[in-house]
């Protein structure tokens, strides 16, 4: 090459990656610092999370993928006015194991703090590219990574098919150790032989006197301040009443106490969350009014990163204004048997959302995954759920939000070349991996000088595209 060309091609590429770190940071400074209003502090521990590593990079700048997927062209949405009531923000480590309201111990995907309405596609291919990342996390040639997101897309495409063609139902669709096999089997298995009162035990202490129960403080949990704790308080009649499945007497429902619960989640830093023991179920039976004191998760929430992408839908925002109602009715949309605790309140003019704080919450850790065919068992089920998921989001069709069968419309969608429909969102997947990659890296350089107290590592220097 010679020497005029070769500085040609190094101003186009110098180019190239200067437009794209000012994208990266546009948006950075716009979600995180406008929309968000993330101090510095909380923004740098935030970016010393994201700094982990591309996976983790990946998890915490949702804003960031749907900037760039919902301007990419894919034949397979479906129509504008047919939505599906999606997830929002699917990876690898938003699926985990607790107790489902019927006292079941499942495995399910447990986030729903991004639900909106939009395209399934944006679900799936989320999804997939997560599984690429964590195949190459994982050491997995190109050509496993490839098969590892085909895998998942195919078990989706095909429980999708059983669903529109009635063979099965998901109203009725679960995974439980009865049904789940590999390293899901071994989780749930394992948590089945967990006591009912281990998390109990792990946050709280027996208090002396009269008190009762009462968190532990460490350094994820801490006393609230007297505001908050009135604030909370003041909300709780509030919460009551929007419980679906309300128990009798409000005694069930008295605090006991709260804590404020730090260290959690990547993407949801920078919005409160307390842990709320109430006085929980009756415990006659062996006398003990403390063994049955429940733990609740309360949780800020705030429009979803989706909203801000995907066609705006006014009907969703008439019955979706309080961003907690919109948690609450995801969940209850997406899961067979919800939490009895579901709920959502407004403290201080922000909107949070209630929950139990599930003694059996556990994800499956990456090490379990010892080969390539835990791997496909894991895949299987996760095509699976996020294809139940969908196909059970028309629960109001009723109502009128979705008054239509997602799956039917889903299946249109996706067509019937099954071949076709993997090939194509397991190969986005693998390229836009390469994308996420050349990112962190962009964005190792521009924390290193914005946030330096971030500094780790594990994040390399970008390379010129």
């Amino acid at each position: 090459m010679s020497t005029v060309h070769a500085s040609i091609t190094e101003g186009v590429l110098r180019t190239r990656k200067k437009l794209r770190q000012d994208t990266l940071i546009s948006i950075f400074e716009e979600f995180d610092g406008e929309r968000m209003g993330l101090n510095d502090a909380k923004r740098t521990e935030k970016y010393r999370k994201m700094a982990l590593g591309p996976f983790s990079f990946y998890r915490g700048s949702a804003y960031l993928f749907y900037f760039d997927v919902t301007r990419q062209y894919f034949p397979y949405h479906t129509p504008k006015d047919r939505p599906t009531w999606v997830q929002g923000d699917l990876h690898f480590e938003n699926f985990g194991a607790f107790q489902s309201g019927d006292g079941r111990i499942v495995y399910d995907v447990n986030d729903f703090d991004e639900g909106y309405v939009g395209s399934y596609l944006y679900d799936v291919v989320r999804m997939a590219v997560s599984v690429v990342l964590v195949g190459r996390q994982l050491g997995y040639s190109p050509e496993g990574q490839l098969e590892a997101a085909a895998h998942y897309v195919r078990s989706y495409y095909k429980q999708m098919d059983k669903f529109a063609s009635g063979k099965d139902d998901p109203a009725r669709f679960s995974v439980d150790s009865s049904c789940a096999k590999g390293p899901v089997r071994k989780l749930l298995c394992k948590l089945e032989k967990r006591q009912q009162g281990h998390f109990l035990e792990k946050v709280t202490a027996r208090m002396q006197g009269e008190t009762g129960r009462a968190f532990l403080e460490n350094a994820e949990l801490v006393e609230p301040s007297a505001e908050e704790r009135e604030g909370l308080e003041q909300a709780w009649p509030f919460y009551m009443d929007t419980v679906l499945s309300r128990r009798s007497g409000e005694e069930h429902y008295r605090i006991k106490d709260i804590a404020v619960k730090h260290g959690s989640g990547t993407a949801s830093i920078g919005l409160d969350r307390f842990y709320v023991l109430i006085e929980g179920g009756s415990a006659e039976s062996t006398g003990d009014r403390d063994s049955d004191d429940t733990v609740l998760e309360v949780k800020e929430v705030r429009v979803p990163v989706p909203a801000y992408f995907m066609p705006y839908s006014e009907s969703f925002w008439e019955t979706f204004s309080h961003q907690g109602k919109r948690v609450t009715a995801t969940q209850q949309a997406m899961h067979h048997q919800a939490d009895p605790y579901l709920g959502f309140l407004t403290i201080d003019g922000r909107h949070f959302y209630a929950r139990e704080r599930s003694p059996y919450k556990k994800r499956l850790k990456l090490e379990a995954l010892r080969t390539t065919e835990d791997m496909r068992r894991v895949l299987t089920l996760m095509g699976r759920l996020t294809a139940k998921m969908h196909a059970r989001a028309d629960f109001d069709v009723s109502l009128g939000i979705l008054p239509y069968h997602s799956e039917k419309e889903i299946v249109k969608a996706m067509g019937d070349d099954c071949g076709a429909f993997v090939k194509h969102l397991s190969q986005f997947a693998y390229a836009y991996a390469d994308v996420v990659e050349r990112d962190y890296a962009l964005f190792g350089e521009w924390i290193a000088q914005r946030f330096p107290e971030t500094r780790t590592e594990a994040v390399p220097q970008a390379e010129t595209p």
